[in-house]
């Protein structure tokens, strides 16, 4: 019970400290990685970023010897900028070092387990503390003094360990859905360059070689040979066109206030940034014209296209809006494109490219493209025959990919509502281990 538990500054159980300072001209191309407060919180979230600094084994070894470094167990927790307050337990990175003064290092554990720490900062009752302490106005932060007075209740070292093991199940299923969507969707992007910017079948063709990873039938739809266009090489048969040549957009102004009784599926930036998943509003709630998402749609940001946003909808309610920030995109009358086909199409590097070279505005914070000016980009346009035969494969993939998802956020709904009871000893770790039992099978 909790009142069973011990109440403890965080500082009394733990030592609370940062890395030690390193300088911009000690970074190398190669070497030890050194994160960023970004880099933490998408691994936190599940959200990971390649690393693109570091220093040097032998600068590693220097501040190592001298002040020790992150090891697994230990828990870093952002402190600077509006995302302050996310906490991360390293796990089996190997050797890395962090950036002074936008993450706070918790180490040498006494009577703590990290993992019930974390647990903590990450529910209700943790963000509620952690808000009460931050500094500033403008430029929000976590002090490693107020972090050390915070105050949190413990019970005994074996039921923290219990309640964490019971948490990081169910963060590891949550993990484990994501990652394969990853592997999914990198699958289908793969496939799409192979056929439609490689070219990889008609090469193998005009080679005398088979295709590979497909059958006989499927390498029948594609050519086996090469000729000039505007673009350089295409595959014969096939032709230069314009993006609305395969992609229309659809556009359908709605007013939610007009319908307050009716539950929207609200499809916006934040809920794209928050794991791609539309949230559920009364029309009363939504105080601002939408745009109608129709079954078949591919949802383009048209904000700040140096930071792609390009959704696509796999199961879309009879009343789908979306942000006006989003241009939406169907499939061109007399296409046979899909909408998989159209996604894929949209996130090339090549089309990420031209893109951003449609935008109005100087501030990077404030650009946005013509959205007259995507349908009339200079593309391939494929046959046919192969985009119906991609369609038919990439289809399942991402209906996979919308399942998997839609049980993510069940899972992590699910957390989140028993997370501050337990963590706060209100509700007894048999009882949540039913739950998360359940929820799991």
């Amino acid at each position: 019970m909790s009142s069973e538990w011990t109440e403890v500054a965080i500082g009394q159980v733990c030592e609370i400290t940062s890395s030690k300072r390193v300088f911009a001209h000690e970074y190398v191309e190669k070497g030890v990685p050194f994160y960023g407060s970004k880099e933490v919180i998408d691994k936190a979230l599940g959200t990971y970023s390649d690393t693109t600094v570091f220093i040097s084994d032998a600068r590693f070894f220097e501040i190592a010897t001298k002040f020790g470094y992150p090891i697994k167990g230990d828990l870093l927790l952002s402190s600077v900028g509006n995302r302050a307050g996310i906490p991360y337990v390293i796990n089996d990175e190997g050797k890395f070092y962090f950036k002074d003064g936008n993450l706070t290092w918790f180490r040498k554990f006494k009577g703590l387990n990290s993992h019930f720490l974390c647990h903590w900062m990450k529910s209700t009752i943790g963000q509620s503390a952690l808000n009460s302490i931050m500094i500033g106005s403008a430029q929000k932060a976590l002090t490693i003094t107020n972090l050390s007075k915070l105050r949190i209740s413990l019970p005994s070292l074996w039921q923290q360990e219990s309640i964490a093991a019971t948490l990081n199940v169910l963060d590891d299923r949550i993990t484990l859905l994501r990652e394969t969507n990853a592997t999914l969707e990198a699958i289908a992007q793969a496939l799409f360059k192979s056929w439609f910017v490689d070219f990889d079948p008609v090469r193998a063709k005009l080679e005398g070689r088979a295709p590979e990873g497909m059958d006989e039938a499927t390498a029948q739809l594609f050519p086996d040979s090469f000729e000039e266009s505007e673009l350089g090489l295409a595959p014969r048969g096939w032709r230069v066109g314009t993006v609305g040549d395969f992609a229309r957009q659809h556009k359908g102004s709605i007013n939610p206030l007009q319908n307050p009784k009716v539950m929207y599926e609200h499809f916006s930036l934040p809920a794209f940034d928050n794991q791609q998943m539309p949230v559920s509003e009364l029309g009363t709630e939504i105080k601002s014209n939408k745009t109608s998402v129709p079954p078949d749609a591919v949802l383009l940001s048209k904000l700040n296209p140096h930071i792609p946003r390009i959704w696509l909808p796999v199961d879309v309610g009879n009343h789908a809006v979306c942000s006006t920030e989003f241009l939406v995109f169907v499939p061109a009358h007399g296409s046979r494109a899909s909408k998989e086909f159209i996604y894929c199409a949209f996130t090339t590097a090549k089309f990420k490219e031209l893109l951003c070279q449609l935008v109005t505005g100087t501030s990077n914070s404030h650009q946005r493209v013509k959205p007259d000016g995507v349908s009339t980009m200079i593309t391939v346009i494929p046959s046919e025959v192969a985009l119906e035969a991609f369609g038919s494969i990439a289809k399942p993939i991402f209906e996979r990919i919308g399942h998997n998802r839609s049980k993510a956020q069940t899972l992590a709904a699910l957390r989140d509502t028993l997370l501050p009871r337990l963590i706060s000893g209100q509700l007894r770790l048999p009882e949540a281990q039913a739950t998360f039992d359940a929820a799991l099978a």
